[in-house]
């Protein structure tokens, strides 16, 4: 019996982009593969599912594996294998407020008692500056408090977006001092901004750097 395998609808987008990367025309795709171009139309366009054979096929035929295809790679890091013709270019700090402004996870790097450490966090955005939230007594609780008041320690901050279909992408990032809110006045600002830790648990403690340095970059693909 022929196995037919549950392809997610992000499939066609895959082999339509990994053959634009090739630069084959679906014809050229189809011949390669043994299948029709009618059908190749088909499951590029449609959420199908096509049988594992066709799947193996197209996979030897875009020199990929069928797990890249059907998107079985979740675990793996973004941004395998090198880009076609790539240019990098630098973005401008109001290009790097807009990409980061509808918030989402980035990484915060500072210096603990064990050296260098970067941990991912899920901010907002507010008034530009970057809010996120923790636990009391965690690694940013015990480590980004000075002790002198006004003296903050500098943290650095970094967005990314990759696309590893396109083979394009962006990253931002944003140096400043790490303020640990604890006025009544400024916590119900920061509460104010909507932040949610998909982490969980008591995080009560907010964190807001306040940036004196932004810069980005984006990978572009030219075929």
């Amino acid at each position: 019996m022929t196995e037919h395998t549950t392809a997610s609808g992000d499939l066609g987008r895959r082999v339509a982009a990994r053959r634009g990367t090739l630069g084959l025309s679906r014809e050229q795709l189809a011949e390669r593969a043994g299948i029709d171009a009618g059908y190749l139309a088909y499951l590029e366009e449609t959420a199908a599912s096509p049988t594992s054979e066709t799947v193996q096929s197209l996979a030897s035929a875009l020199e990929t594996s069928p797990e890249e295809l059907l998107g079985d790679m979740a675990d793996s890091p973004s941004g395998r294998g090198p880009a076609a013709k790539p240019s990098l270019d630098k973005l401008d700090p109001n290009e790097c407020i807009h990409l980061i402004f509808p918030g989402g996870v980035g990484r915060v790097a500072f210096a603990d008692v064990g050296g260098p450490t970067i941990l991912p966090v899920n901010y907002v955005l507010h008034d530009n500056a970057v809010i996120f939230r923790t636990a009391a007594g965690g690694p940013f609780d015990e480590n980004l408090r000075t002790g002198v008041p006004g003296v903050e320690f500098k943290v650095a901050f970094e967005v990314d977006r990759i696309d590893h279909l396109k083979q394009e992408g962006w990253s931002v990032l944003i140096k400043g001092g790490a303020h640990l809110v604890s006025s009544p006045d400024e916590q119900a600002v920061v509460e104010a901004a909507g932040v949610q830790s998909w982490a969980g648990g008591e995080r009560d403690l907010y964190i807001k750097i306040v940036p004196n340095e932004i810069s980005g970059r984006r990978i572009r693909r030219h075929p």
